[in-house]
């Protein structure tokens, strides 16, 4: 009877070992990772530099799609979708997630949809749409390849969903440091100041999937900053796309996933060479990598999930005699703008005074993730860190990218990201001076929905 006492006991140390939950055959992760080329074939337009004049010449490295599907213990998916480009606008994601809900039956708070921002990226119809000529022969590439590219994202999606098998889950964070602060520091003179000025984000979130036999199978991996490394006429991922390919030579069979985080006002600097961006590609990649080594920590299978568009305000824009004397006298993105706002005030047609602006948060075990649409500044991470903690991540260009959205700091102070910026993009005017609050205040609102609690207050 002790020796079957014994054995019992055992059994039970077994059962209730931590993390036996995770385990595959117990109901644990299931994961599938897949990726897509998404290079265009053709020379067509770029998107971000309005100075640019000519289409795309070559390839430095190719851009992709990647997706990771993730489906916990009670059979809740969840996929995260990263794509080389410099922003998905509305249009291109509604038709992206409408497709994978009729496909798939994931609704819009189980699809996180991110750009890694790269300036070296093909243009998209409806995206910075006063940054572009006004061409048809330009206009009809562009809507022609953002059309192949709904299939191909929607294509690695399903690949992704149809692929996932037993896994096990584990995030952290690390920290590198070459993004700046693009609005505190004078770029011309970086090569001889000692003190660079804030605000600044250096984390590297960190999300690692490892299949049965403990191989990493996909690393998904985020940082606050540009990829405005490069400036030329060759596709690439800039500094993200490097570091991809680095962590897929340092892991065999990995699949390495960039997500952009809150680097709206953040630049890598120096910059404008291949070999900066492969450098500062292998240093992004080096801090995974240490992550990898002594920073993980594994994560239950269990998934919650919210989302929500709110009315984010705008402010009223200038007066048509203003609007008027832009158009005259401007030239580029500027005069554009003010033609068609002139031209929507002179027909009378009502101008937008808010747009819906998405808001998600998921859970993953007990790591939460905050994502953010439109080029968010770097206070907005360390804003939503303060209240939900350090090891929070938070990602910014997610689900659409509509314009910046400036902290009240910076609307306050103008400047590019709080005003001139919408013009670029084709907002009527800058946004109201309570933008920030009304996302904070959304974002407390799903963390709750998504079982992410905030961090004691000190007494």
């Amino acid at each position: 009877m002790q020796y079957l006492a014994k054995i019992i006991c055992l059994l039970s140390l077994v059962v209730y070992t931590p993390g036996a939950a995770a385990l595959p055959g117990n109901g644990g992760w299931k994961a599938g990772v897949a990726r897509i080329r998404i290079t265009p074939d053709e020379p067509m337009w770029m998107g971000g530099y309005a100075a640019r004049n000519r289409p795309a010449e070559g390839t430095g490295i190719e851009l992709w799609a990647k997706a990771l599907a993730l489906e916990d213990a009670t059979g809740k998916r969840v996929l995260l979708i990263t794509t080389d480009l410099l922003g998905i606008p509305a249009a291109l994601s509604s038709k992206i997630r409408g497709r994978i809900k009729a496909l798939f039956g994931l609704e819009r708070d189980a699809v996180m949809l991110n750009s890694s921002h790269t300036h070296s990226g093909p243009a998209l119809a409806r995206s910075l749409a006063n940054a572009n000529p006004v061409d048809p022969e330009v206009t009809q590439k562009i809507n022609a390849y953002s059309e192949r590219l709904v299939e191909m994202i929607v294509q690695v999606a399903g690949d992704a969903l149809r692929s996932v098998a037993p896994a096990r889950v584990y995030a952290g964070n690390g920290v590198t440091r070459f993004q700046v602060n693009r609005r505190n520091n004078n770029e011309s003179q970086i090569g001889s100041v000692t003190d660079l000025a804030g605000p600044n984000d250096y984390a590297v979130p960190v999300i690692l999937v490892e299949n049965q036999q403990g191989k990493p199978m996909a690393i998904a991996f985020g940082y606050a900053c540009h990829a405005t490394v490069l400036s030329g006429y060759d596709w690439s991922g800039d500094y993200p796309g490097y570091a991809q390919l680095e962590l897929e030579q340092m892991h065999p069979g990995a699949t390495a996933l960039f997500f952009q985080g809150a680097g709206g006002d953040q630049n890598p600097m120096p910059r404008h060479t291949v070999a900066l961006a492969r450098q500062y590609g292998r240093t992004l990649a080096a801090a995974v990598d240490r992550v990898l080594s002594d920073g993980l920590r594994e994560l239950e299978p269990r998934i919650r999930t919210a989302y929500a568009e709110i009315g984010l305000e705008l402010s009223a824009p200038p007066a048509r005699e203003e609007v008027a004397r832009i158009a005259s006298e401007s030239s580029g993105f500027m005069k554009r703008w003010a033609e068609r706002l002139l031209s929507q005030l002179e027909a009378g047609d009502p101008v937008m005074d808010s747009y819906p602006y998405p808001l998600q948060a998921w859970k993953l075990g007990d790591q939460p993730v905050l994502a953010l649409g439109g080029e968010v500044v770097v206070e907005y991470a360390i804003e939503l860190k303060r209240l939900f903690g350090q090891d929070i991540f938070v990602l910014g260009y997610s689900n659409d990218v509509m314009g910046y959205i400036p902290s009240l700091r910076i609307l306050r102070e103008g400047g590019y990201e709080g005003a001139v910026s919408q013009m670029v993009y084709g907002l009527p005017g800058p946004w109201s001076w309570n933008v920030e609050a009304q996302i904070i205040s959304k974002m407390e609102e799903l963390a709750a929905r998504a079982g992410i609690l905030k961090v004691p207050k000190n007494k």
